[in-house]
This record gives C-alpha cells, structure tokens and sequence, in this order.
C-alpha cells in the first residue's frame, strides 16, 4: 500500500500504476500480491477505505462535542486540514483518483463523499437554530460545506509541503467558507419546488 500511494505522489494517476510497478516499489515478487488483494482494484478500494475511515471518526468526535460556533468549525478545519498534512500521500492519491482515475475509484469517492455529506446533515438536524430546516435542505446545506472543503483540499494539496503561510491561508478560507454557510443557514427559509 505505501509503494503505491509514494508511486501515485511522485508519479501518475493510481489507475496508469501497473501490478510491476507497485511489487518492485515494494520489494516483493508480482505472486505475494495476490496474497493480499486479487486486483490492483482491490488495492485501490483498500487504499480508499484506509484513507476516509480514519478522517470519518476524526470529525465526528470533533462535531459531536459542540454546536456549530466558531471554536467548532474552527476545531473542524484544524482537524481536517492537519489530516490532510499528515496524510498527503492518500489525498494525492484520492485527488488523482476523483478527477482522472478509473470509473470503479470514482465512483467509491463520490460514495465516500455522499457519506460526509450524511453525517454532517445529520449532525446539523440536532442544532437548535435549524430545527425547522428540512432534512432535505439539511443535505443541500451539507453537501454546500463538503463541496467547499473539498474544493480547497485541491487547492491545498498544489501548495508545497512547507508553504506554511499557503496552508495557513487556506485553512483561514476554509474556516470562513464554512461561517458563512453556517450563517446562511441559519437564514435559510425553504421554498415549495415550483413548476416551470
């Protein structure tokens, strides 16, 4: 797994990878691969679940100690973005993957992402301030702050690993991004759909 996302960091999309490659980055014959996964797919989805499943849990003990103010969302974004850092290669990989891998990775991603967007509504549903809003409109909302932050992990991830300054500034952007979907949120009044 850790020769395929350096090989995806330094090199091309996960997808373009060949079985070979991956094996000689790892020091071991193409056979003792298959005791593992039973295809570079199986790779990839593993190499996926690895990298969301950990940042899932994260945030949600980061949401669940408090309602949406500035110390949560700020907490949030330090959180989130301080994964991203840690984890470069996996975002890199999920990056590259997303816009330009096979459909089977895309596709997982995009699930992955709908399952953010679930969570974080759900989360949404229990504060006060938005105890009226549809859950419908919950998910729209979500999908507003999650479409956002991911936006500016791409962003983040162009900027070299000691930009400091870069990074600092995109998590100020995210923060703010967020404040005020939060407070549209908080003003949001739901129309009826309307035919045209």
């Amino acid at each position: 797994m850790d020769a395929a996302l350096d090989l995806v960091a330094k090199k091309a999309p996960f997808s373009s990878l060949s079985l070979r490659e991956v094996t000689k980055k790892a020091g071991v014959v193409p056979t003792a691969f298959y005791r593992h996964f039973t295809d570079m797919s199986a790779l990839g989805l593993t190499l996926l679940d690895e990298s969301f499943r950990t940042l899932r849990l994260m945030m949600r003990e980061v949401r669940q100690h408090q309602l949406p103010n500035e110390q949560m969302i700020r907490g949030s974004m330090e959180t989130y973005f301080n994964y991203v850092r840690n984890n470069r290669t996996y975002f890199l990989f999920v990056s590259k993957e997303l816009y330009g891998g096979s459909a089977t990775m895309r596709q997982a991603i995009r699930r992955e992402i709908r399952l953010f967007v679930s969570e974080l509504a759900m989360d949404m549903a229990r504060f006060p301030f938005l105890i009226n809003v549809s859950s419908q409109d919950l998910q729209m909302m979500a999908t507003l702050v999650v479409n956002s932050v991911v936006a500016l992990t791409q962003e983040m991830l162009e900027l070299s690993e000691d930009d400091e300054a870069g990074q600092n500034e995109m998590l100020i952007m995210a923060e703010k991004q967020v404040r005020l979907i939060y407070f549209g949120v908080a003003q949001w009044r739901s129309e009826p759909d309307r035919i045209a």
